[in-house]
C-alpha cells in the first residue's frame, strides 16, 4: 500500500454543485496522510474475503423486494444558478436508500429524541440487518489492521461520545445504502468529529460514480468490491455521474459512520 499526502488546492465548488464526469486519479490501495504525515484515511480496491462475502449477501437482499427502500426528496442547487429575482436556484432530486442502526435527534424535523431506524420492524429485513451489522464489525476491525492511530482516533471518539444502546457494530452508530445516487457536492455536518466513514461501492454495468474530493482534487476510483476510508465531515464531496451500460445497470453505495448528538441518551 502507498502513501499519498494529501495537499490542499484552491477550487471553485460550492455546495449543491455536481461534480462533472472526471477519470479517477487515485487507483491503487493508498494511505492518505495530511502534511503533517498524520494518517487521514485509506483506500483499497479488493476487500477483505469475509467482508466480500457478508456484501455479497447485503447486495442480494437488497436488491429484492425483502428490503424496502425509502424514499427521499432532497433539494439541491443547480450548480449556483439564480432566479429572476435573485434567489438560488433548486431541483428536488429523488433518492432512494436504506438504513440501519441509530437515528440522531434532529428539531428541525421535529424529532427532539434519538430513534432506532424503521427497518427493524420489517421481519423480511432481518438477514439484510444481519449481514450489515457483521459488515460493520468486519470493517473496523479493517481499519485497526491498515492504520490503528485512525482505529484509536475513532474509537475514543465513539466512546466518548456515543452511549452503547445507540451504537451499531461498536464503532458507528448507523449504515445507509444509498442506490444509484450521484450525490451533488456536500459535507456530512452532523458526523462525530474524529470518526471516519467506511464507504464500500458496489456495481454492475456501469461507468462513472466515482468519490470526488476537491480540496485535494482528487477521485476515488470506485470499482465494485472497493472500500474507501475517510472523515466525511471534514471536506466537500460528491460522486460523480453514474452511467449505466447496460439496461439495469447500479452503482450502490453502503456506508458506516458515527453520527453525533447522542451523548445526553443513555
Amino acid at each position: 500500500m502507498k502513501t499519498v499526502v494529501l495537499h490542499k488546492v484552491p477550487h471553485g465548488f460550492k455546495f449543491g454543485d455536481k461534480p462533472l464526469e472526471r477519470p479517477a486519479n487515485l487507483t491503487e490501495d493508498s494511505l492518505f496522510v495530511d502534511e503533517g504525515n498524520s494518517p487521514v484515511g485509506f483506500f483499497i480496491l479488493k476487500p477483505p474475503e469475509r467482508l466480500a462475502k457478508l456484501m455479497a449477501i447485503v447486495e442480494c437482499e437488497i436488491n429484492s423486494p425483502r428490503v424496502p427502500k425509502q424514499r427521499m426528496d432532497r433539494k439541491r442547487g443547480v450548480n449556483g444558478k439564480r432566479n429572476k429575482n435573485g434567489t438560488f436556484k433548486y431541483e428536488i432530486v429523488t433518492q432512494y436508500s436504506v438504513t440501519c442502526g441509530s437515528i440522531a435527534p434532529n428539531a428541525k424535523m421535529r424529532r427532539p429524541y434519538p430513534n432506532r431506524s424503521a427497518i427493524y420492524d420489517v421481519k423480511s429485513a432481518q438477514r439484510f440487518r444481519r449481514a450489515m451489522y457483521a459488515a460493520a464489525v468486519e470493517s473496523a476491525a479493517l481499519i485497526a489492521e491498515v492504520s490503528p492511530e485512525i482505529y484509536k482516533r475513532h474509537t475514543e471518539a465513539i466512546q466518548e461520545n456515543v452511549p452503547e444502546k445507540w451504537r451499531f457494530g461498536e464503532h458507528f452508530t448507523s449504515s445507509i445504502s444509498n442506490f444509484n445516487i450521484a450525490a451533488p457536492i456536500h459535507i456530512d455536518k452532523f458526523n462525530l468529529r474524529g470518526c471516519v466513514n467506511v464507504i464500500i461501492c458496489k456495481r454492475r454495468n456501469s461507468t462513472g460514480g466515482n468519490l470526488f474530493v476537491p480540496d485535494y482534487d482528487t477521485t476515488f476510483q470506485q470499482v465494485d468490491g472497493s472500500i474507501l476510508v475517510y472523515p466525511a465531515w471534514q471536506n466537500l464531496h460528491g460522486v460523480t455521474p453514474i452511467v449505466p451500460t447496460q439496461e439495469g445497470g447500479y452503482r450502490n453505495s453502503h456506508v458506516f459512520y458515527a453520527l453525533a448528538g447522542f451523548q445526553p441518551y443513555p
